[in-house]
């Protein structure tokens, strides 16, 4: 499968990683930047998906090197929930080639609608650590292997979901759970990528192009959390919640 990119092209897709890069570094979402903009310079679909993915694993690893780097979101502390996604993640990529996902355009949007909802009533959530209301080893295996085998079945609005959990389930503030977060996009990301380089549906030079303003986008967007803290996150990660559910809504009526 070929497709040329034309010279002018480039910049475009570097400046679609940045900015992709650095809001997924900060609240998820960055999907919506570079999954139009590859559509737009004409990839065909599949091309689309797994250029995007490509790309965008060099994003989710900047982040998350960052977040463990300082601290914020310690390997050692993560390593059971790594298993597990990459457990679900797998059982999803091989999930989604035997079962039809459209139904889950339809249930996707609301879940994510709610998180909105839930978080503009209560102000205080994820502004503080407060004791786990679930066992951590318990919290790994169940959020683990449904968000794991949710990415890898469809995907939008994982990160969104993976923050909520860590803040409900485990107590996190919002600092902590946007790092813990992107650890966890980034494993169940690995499954999907191997999948999708296989299958050749890679276009390396452009993701390439792409994966340079992520690895940016994503270290100015990390460190942004790291100093700025859970007043930055929030405002950031609603509205990020929001423009996703009305994407995935307008996707499916339009």
């Amino acid at each position: 499968m070929t497709f040329e990119v034309t010279p002018w092209m480039y910049p475009l897709l570097f400046a679609g990683g940045l900015l992709a890069g650095w809001v997924d570094a900060i609240a998820g979402g960055g999907g919506m930047v570079t999954i139009p903009l590859l559509l737009g310079i004409g990839l065909p679909p599949q091309m689309v998906l797994g250029t995007n993915k490509f790309q965008a694993s060099f994003g989710s690893f900047t982040a998350a090197r960052h977040y463990v780097r300082e601290g914020v979101a310690p390997l050692a502390d993560a390593r059971p929930g790594i298993v597990f996604t990459l457990i679900g993640s797998a059982l999803g990529t091989l999930a989604v080639q035997q079962i039809d996902p459209g139904i889950l355009n339809v249930v996707i949007p609301f879940l994510l609608l709610g998180i909105a909802v839930y978080m503009l009533l209560t102000p205080r959530l994820g502004t503080v650590q407060s004791h786990p209301r679930i066992p951590r080893m318990t919290f790994y295996a169940t959020a683990g292997l449904a968000l794991g085998f949710y990415d890898g079945f469809f995907g939008p609005g994982v990160g969104s979901f993976w923050a909520m959990a860590f803040v409900v389930g485990l107590g996190f503030h919002l600092t902590r759970a946007t790092g813990y977060t992107k650890v966890m996009n980034f494993t169940s990301n690995i499954i999907s990528l191997i999948m999708f380089g296989i299958g050749g549906y890679i276009l390396w030079l452009p993701g390439a192009v792409m994966a340079a303003g992520q690895i940016l986008g994503a270290r100015l967007g990390s460190g942004m959390v790291v100093k700025k803290g859970v007043r930055f996150i929030r405002p950031v990660f609603i509205v990020m919640v929001i423009l996703t559910t009305l994407k995935l809504l307008s996707d499916r009526l339009f």
